[in-house]
């Protein structure tokens, strides 16, 4: 197996490849470097098989998009990762072969709820979830300090103490760690409980990283037209959320609300499926085609796959003059994992 780190950089983006069959897997690759990937796969000979981010950037675009259309791989997170496009959704425990190699994804959720790391032989790829020294922040949508801590405690501490760390960031000069080492001299983790861990989570004061509208709306998102204006995280964060057994009451009721479902169509009509009465207008078209939604004191319910691209649509419509706008909290997972009825 051959394992390389691509960007030599803070930001990590790993090439693993199986080396008597030439497939490969980029782990989290960065848009302004797929030049960089491509030639590096082409030199070795490498067909790329899966292009895995192990969450949702917040940081950088994501670049499997690019990749995706450029080399026919597969795009590959975890099944509550918001974005459209992906390929396989996997969730904890779940095997991709690699040619002879056996990749196994852990669901390690807290900086994002979609985090997952790889195991993969003797080594583990991290993402934001475990860094060396430290762990990834949860004050972004979705984080959550508790979890961050049971994943790393539970989950990749439970790995063999010889276990390679190689995480998706690093700012101190380290290119690995393992376990063993992150067991006992991990700060973050070395003697703290689990309220300890979110008492210091939740006071960690971090500025913003830069530029993170435009790299969180692109990944969640995949929209590439920079004609489509997105709020701002304010803005997104004073949108009202509605629980979806609240909602499914609510649609029983004589004057149900508009429900606007802003995935792609093949979303729309896929696996998940959609609350029956949906209108579909995708959230790229939304800001051209919300008049025909019309009278704009009408309760409106907006919906995606994971709530995500959704809260953007409703704060949108907010913007526009629309009055009575909420979003279902989750999305259709959450719809789904209640098991309420959707149609296909």
């Amino acid at each position: 197996m051959l394992c390389s780190e691509l960007n030599l950089g803070q930001c990590k983006t790993y090439l693993l490849a199986c080396e008597n069959t030439r497939k490969a897997v980029l782990i989290d690759p960065l848009r302004e470097r797929i030049d960089r990937y491509l030639a590096v796969l082409a030199y070795h000979g490498y067909r790329l098989e899966f292009i895995l981010d192990t969450h949702t950037h917040a940081d950088h675009r994501s670049g499997v998009w690019d990749l995706r259309e450029l080399t026919g791989a597969q795009t590959v997170m975890h099944r509550e990762a918001p974005a459209p496009r992906i390929d396989i959704h996997v969730e904890d425990g779940q095997e991709l072969r690699l040619g002879k190699m056996v990749l196994t994804l852990m669901h390690t959720p807290g900086h994002t709820p979609d985090s997952i790391s790889i195991l993969a032989g003797e080594r583990v790829f991290t993402g934001d979830t475990l860094l060396i020294g430290g762990s990834g922040r949860c004050d972004f949508a979705g984080g959550d300090p508790g979890a961050q801590y049971d994943a790393v405690m539970d989950g990749l501490f439970s790995l063999p103490d010889s276990t390679l760390v190689l995480p998706a960031h690093d700012y101190r000069g380290h290119d690995h760690s393992t376990i063993g080492a992150e067991k006992k001299s991990n700060t973050r983790f070395a003697g703290r409980s689990r309220a300890d861990y979110i008492k210091l989570m939740n006071n960690l004061g971090l500025p913003l990283p830069q530029k993170i509208q435009e790299a969180l709306q692109a990944n969640q998102s995949a929209i590439e037209d920079e004609s489509v204006n997105f709020p701002s995280i304010p803005q997104l964060s004073q949108v009202r959320q509605i629980e979806p057994l609240l909602l499914y009451e609510m649609l029983k009721q004589g004057e149900p609300p508009t429900l606007l479902d802003v995935r792609e169509a093949e979303e729309f009509s896929g696996d998940l499926g959609h609350v029956g009465g949906s209108r579909l207008i995708p959230l790229k078209e939304l800001p051209a085609r919300a008049e025909e939604l019309g009278i704009k004191n009408r309760p409106i319910v907006t919906i995606c796959r994971a709530g995500m691209r959704s809260t953007t649509a409703a704060a949108i419509l907010t913007g526009l003059g629309f009055d009575h706008v909420s979003n279902l909290k989750g999305g259709m997972l959450a719809w789904d994992d209640q098991k309420l009825p959707a149609e296909r």
